[in-house]
């Protein structure tokens, strides 16, 4: 029976969205989340767009909110740990620095929320309303490792909020479409080589390389640097839409279409710039121009100072099936495009109009992600689920950063439901990923001369090895 479509549920809504608010900048990790609910995990989210099992189907596809005919409340947590470890191979240093470490475990454990809430309006239309995180991203290495001057910290995180509403346009056909409000914030730090700014800088003002005075600042400068961290968030606006088909009792096919999205993120650029001091007995004279070029250094290259980044944050496209093959089996398949060719740079502007700060060379690819999964209906109360997955990265073996040094990689993921009423499920999951492994061959990428440069950056060769394990839960309310 259909409860009415009035002010509490409104304000129930209201609230919801207001919790998840606060919980959405708290966690995300891999830039991509897949993780969108408790109940999909223990099928590695196979038949996403058909299944319609929950209200989770908001984010999913719009449409399957047709399926359910009560009030209904999702919240799931889900804890991702990636395991992130770079192995050194013929890495170079930077110009005048020490080689440094391999930097541990870049993978960073994070908690993400799903909120959703799905409300029958009458017998042909149906209102929902869901709050995620849909992208996100944290690697961090340790300090004074191989790729500091590439990257130490990389932080991104999403909040979306997605009301949507479906209709039953026929007895066996149903639509569905939502607008989506997305927040993103980034951060990203590293080292900068302030030790070969200062040669550099002697050889733009007339000290030659390799002249006696060169070799005494490079003798007296080893080993500084400057650390960098550079910020920006934005909010903007993007659309769903979806279909889904019953083709006849036992099978449906879902269609579901999620858009790009366009940020111009603003923040900042900050620079913590080391004193450089010369040892006692240093000529007068030498000490001077060391100074001299520090200065030049701080006040002309690294400056703290407003920037501008605009991201594209890729669509994705799902195909599903969903059947119903036995009273115990329901088999579910899935196939996922995402357009991650939206990402070729990532870049980092000054405001102040002295031109591009930064530039990370992507080169993204679009994607595929293919699943299958099927539950088994033990009993009234105990439902056991499966999954499989291939999901390939957008990043490309020549482009591999260690910002997100990712590959592709195999799912292997289970759960379990267990009804502790006919109002009240709770869902439990996990998977593993295996990661394919990845080389790295990066130098950096100077953004003025549109090559990369092992004297300003070094060079991170070796090879990754990555591995994911996730573990959600889920409560289930109808009311």
């Amino acid at each position: 029976m259909t409860t009415p479509f009035n002010r509490s549920t409104i304000a129930a809504a209201v609230g919801m969205v207001a919790l998840a608010f606060a919980a959405g900048h708290v966690c995300a990790a891999g830039f991509a989340l897949q993780e969108q609910s408790g109940s999909g995990l223990g099928n590695a989210y196979a038949g996403g767009a058909a299944s319609a099992e929950d209200a989770a189907t908001v984010w999913t596809n719009p449409a399957g909110m047709s399926k359910i005919k009560t009030n209904q409340v999702v919240a799931a947590i889900n804890y991702i740990q990636p395991s992130m470890k770079f192995s050194n191979g013929l890495s170079l240093p930077a110009t005048n620095q020490p080689l440094g470490g391999e930097g541990g475990d870049a993978g960073s454990g994070n908690w993400v929320p799903n909120l959703y809430l799905v409300v029958p309006i009458n017998k042909d239309w149906t209102f929902g309303l869901g709050v995620n995180a849909p992208f996100g991203l944290v690697t961090e290495y340790d300090t004074g490792w191989i790729g500091r001057y590439q990257a130490i910290k990389s932080d991104v995180k999403t909040m979306n909020i997605n009301p949507a509403i479906s209709w039953q346009a026929l007895p066996n056909l149903s639509l569905g479409a939502g607008a989506s409000y997305q927040q993103i914030k980034g951060t990203f730090t590293s080292n900068v080589n302030y030790s070969g700014a200062l040669l550099s800088a002697a050889a733009l003002n007339g000290i030659a390389p390799g002249s006696p005075t060169f070799n005494a600042i490079a003798q007296l400068t080893p080993g500084y640097d400057s650390f960098a961290s550079v910020n920006g968030d934005d909010s903007a606006w993007g659309w769903n839409v979806g279909l889904l088909w019953d083709v006849n009792k036992d099978n449906r096919i879902g269609l579901a279409w999620r858009s790009d999205i366009d940020y111009h993120l603003t923040g900042n650029a900050d620079f913590t710039n080391p004193t450089v001091t010369v040892p006692p007995g240093t000529p007068a004279q030498l000490a001077g121009t060391i100074a001299l070029l520090s200065a030049g250094v701080n006040q002309q290259k690294l400056y703290d100072g407003a920037i501008t980044s605009d991201i594209k944050v890729p669509g994705v496209a799902n195909v599903s099936w969903f059947g119903h093959v036995s009273d115990r089996w329901d088999v579910m398949a899935d196939a996922q495009w995402t357009h991650w060719s939206t990402l070729q740079y990532l870049t980092f502007v000054r405001t102040d109009g002295t031109g591009t700060l930064a530039q990370t060379p992507l080169f993204f690819k679009d994607t595929w992600r293919f699943a299958l999964g099927a539950n088994y209906q033990y009993d009234k109360q105990w439902k056991f689920r499966m999954g499989v997955a291939y999901d390939q990265s957008p990043v490309q073996d020549t482009d591999r950063t260690p910002r997100l040094p990712d590959n592709d990689r195999t799912w292997l993921a289970g759960g379990v439901q267990y009804a502790f009423s006919p109002d009240v499920k709770f869902d439990f999951g996990a998977a593993y990923l295996w990661v394919k492994n990845g080389s790295i061959n990066d130098a950096g990428y100077d953004p003025s001369t549109g090559k990369s440069s092992v004297p300003a950056y070094g060079l991170i060769n070796g090879t990754y090895n990555n591995n994911v394990v996730i573990v959600s839960g889920q409560v289930t309310w109808n009311f």
